[in-house]
């Protein structure tokens, strides 16, 4: 009788080991699995940090192209603008040589009372006239727009009923659009409409207002200079360009 708790004992003792086997090879699988799946967390990590490091330079390079075509673009539109004011100067100065010129009047300049009143008209010396304007625009053609604003306003000041007077008020306008500066070139065109409404400037200083509105934000009123533009100047150049503008909108 006394055996039996000894054989039963040893029994007990040889089943504890068993299970410490099997608790530590259990363990050691879980333990396996774990680092696997760390691993492969890890792996997925370092992919996608891969992937987000390939997108962000793509679009670092995408960034640089888009920038490239941009600072092209904005070449090409100046040059454009360029292009573009060297062709009406170039027409402004082919039109001047078909204008009839007024014949100096030597009594006129000989009477003292008469040079003030000579001067505001611009008729009684045309020679300087025509020099003081082709002066402003040489300096507009060589961009120096401040000095080209200035003389342009002194030959307005000086020949308003001289017969490039609308003309030199025209390129103020043009003058002080180059400056950037629209406030000062709507006013400046806004005169040759109001005060030289037969000239052939009109058309193209309606059409300058319109685009000094829309840059300063107001479409509306871009919009609505555009359509009088092409209401009562319908054939003009400046009336097709506005037509063009107003179709994109």
């Amino acid at each position: 009788m006394r055996r039996l708790p000894l054989v039963f004992l040893i029994a007990c003792l040889g089943s504890g080991s068993a299970w410490a086997f099997f608790d530590d090879k259990e363990a050691r699988r879980q333990i396996a699995d774990q680092k696997i799946q760390t691993d492969a967390r890890f792996d997925q990590q370092a992919r996608a940090q891969l992937e987000l490091s390939a997108l962000i330079q793509r679009q670092a390079e995408e960034i640089a192209r888009l920038r490239g075509q941009i600072e092209t673009l904005n070449w090409e539109l100046e040059q454009a603008k360029k292009r573009q004011q060297d062709f009406y100067l170039d027409l402004d100065s082919r039109l001047r040589r078909f204008e009839p010129q007024v014949a100096e009047q030597p009594a006129a300049a000989a009477d003292p009372t008469a040079g003030p009143a000579a001067a505001i008209g611009g008729t009684a010396n045309p020679a300087q006239e025509t020099a003081a304007y082709d002066a402003a625009l040489e300096l507009f053609k060589a961009t120096k727009y401040k000095e080209a604003a200035a003389a342009f306003a002194g030959f307005v000041e000086k020949y308003p009923n001289g017969s490039l007077a609308a003309n030199a008020q025209y390129w103020l306008g043009n003058a002080w659009y180059a400056q950037r500066n629209c406030t000062k070139a709507i006013e400046a065109q806004s005169q040759v409409v109001s005060r030289y409404p037969a000239s052939d400037k009109v058309p193209d200083a309606l059409l300058s207002i319109a685009t000094c509105q829309q840059e300063l934000g107001n479409r509306n009123g871009a919009n609505r200079t555009m359509e009088g533009l092409i209401e009562k100047y319908p054939s003009s150049p400046a009336a097709d360009k506005a037509r063009e503008r107003l179709k994109k909108k």
